[in-house]
């Protein structure tokens, strides 16, 4: 027993059976093969045995062949008294001089031709007699499969390959994410969030007036801050205008009328507060009528709001107490504020737009006075929609 087992510990290069069987069965089946040798001699030989993957013949020992040359031929067989032939291409891969036999692999052959060969071969083995009618049949039908699929796909390729195909996948997956997104703010953005047609930043201003008919000159700083009592601007307007219905005839004369007119007054414009002076709506030196708007003011410390207009449909997403989101033109930040009054540009027409007044939620400069504002109403769930679902749900 150890003797054996020694010996077997020894043994290393035992080869199953398994490993060292024929690829192909070798079967001698009546046929002749016509091919033509390297000197482009036609010779004719009877094929001693036949597989799917070569033959041997005898080639005789008077014109030898040597290894590895390629030669056409023909293989001949006979089928129900008709003659069957195959052309094929002769791979020598064994030649014995002494008795001539000669061992061949074929080359190139293709599909109909390797079914031909497997059908005459199986059908020999199976000892059943081969028709004409059996081998038309199979060279009809599809004798081949696809090839299976690897299952470990990357075991062939290299890092690089690898590589860029990881890379590739990536890429493709990231720009159907972006694409998804898309797609999903597009959608969200058209069925739950309503935008504004028009919206801008609005202080409580104050206008200054003209009191007479005259021209004016600014006394405004370049940064446009006036204290309460500051001067404006002056003014100056015709003597006769300051006097008009405090005339009596004898100061109608036409030479103390024309007196009068030729007289000039000037008084001064003051800043009822502390103010900035958001606009100056006459130019020096132009003419004013009485009552006409010269400055805008804007107090200092005054909460600047936002007005917004939105069409008449969307008037249940822009009722007071909504929650929206606006952006100031020139500012990356996005605000959020509540809609503290709605009202109609027009009582008198019911389909006309709607204005709504926008409380910050944190303070807006007042400076900003003026500036476009993009105000949308967003109506989609959230995180605090979603947590008052499951609280009323009992979760």
């Amino acid at each position: 027993m150890n003797s054996s087992l020694n010996t077997r510990g020894a043994n290393v290069n035992v080869v199953h059976e398994s490993e060292a069987q024929r690829q192909h069965a070798r079967v001698k089946i009546p046929a002749k093969l016509r091919f033509i040798d390297a000197s482009g001699t036609p010779l004719m030989a009877r094929v001693e045995d036949l597989s799917a993957g070569g033959l041997c013949f005898n080639a005789g020992t008077g014109k030898p062949l040597a290894l590895g040359q390629v030669h056409k031929g023909r293989l001949q067989f006979v089928i129900d008294n008709l003659g069957l032939g195959m052309d094929v291409e002769l791979l020598i891969r064994s030649y014995d001089r002494q008795s001539g036999r000669t061992g061949c692999e074929f080359q190139n052959l293709e599909p109909q031709d390797i079914a031909t060969l497997r059908h005459l071969i199986t059908s020999h083995l199976a000892g059943d007699i081969v028709t004409l009618g059996d081998v038309l049949a199979t060279l009809q039908r599809d004798n081949f499969t696809k090839a299976r699929k690897v299952k470990d796909s990357g075991s062939g390729m290299s890092v690089f390959g690898r590589l860029r195909a990881v890379v590739f996948s990536a890429g493709i997956f990231i720009v159907g994410l972006v694409a998804f997104g898309f797609i999903f703010k597009s959608v969200y953005g058209l069925y739950f969030v309503s935008h504004a047609q028009a919206g801008l930043v609005s202080v409580p201003g104050m206008n200054v007036t003209m009191p007479r008919d005259g021209t004016v000159q600014s006394l405004v700083k370049a940064d446009g801050m006036a204290a309460k009592g500051a001067p404006l601007a002056t003014f100056s307007t015709s003597m006769l205008d300051v006097l008009k219905g405090h005339l009596d005839e004898d100061q109608l004369q036409p030479a103390k009328v024309e007196e009068l007119f030729g007289k000039q007054m000037t008084g001064t414009l003051t800043s009822p507060c502390d103010c900035v002076v958001t606009q100056q709506r006459v130019a020096d030196g132009q003419y004013a009528s009485k009552g006409d708007v010269i400055f805008q003011l804007v107090p200092r410390h005054s909460q600047a709001n936002v007005e917004a207009r939105f069409t008449y449909r969307q008037f249940a997403d822009v009722h007071p107490g909504t929650q929206v989101n606006f952006q100031v033109a020139g500012e990356d930040d996005v605000r959020r504020g509540t809609i503290v009054s709605s009202t109609s540009l027009n009582s008198a027409d019911l389909a006309s737009d709607i204005r709504v007044q926008i409380k910050p939620d944190a303070p807006l400069d007042s400076a900003l006075a003026g500036q476009p504002v993009d105000v949308r109403s967003d109506r989609g769930p959230s995180m605090n929609w979603l947590i008052d679902k499951a609280m009323a749900a009992g979760l």
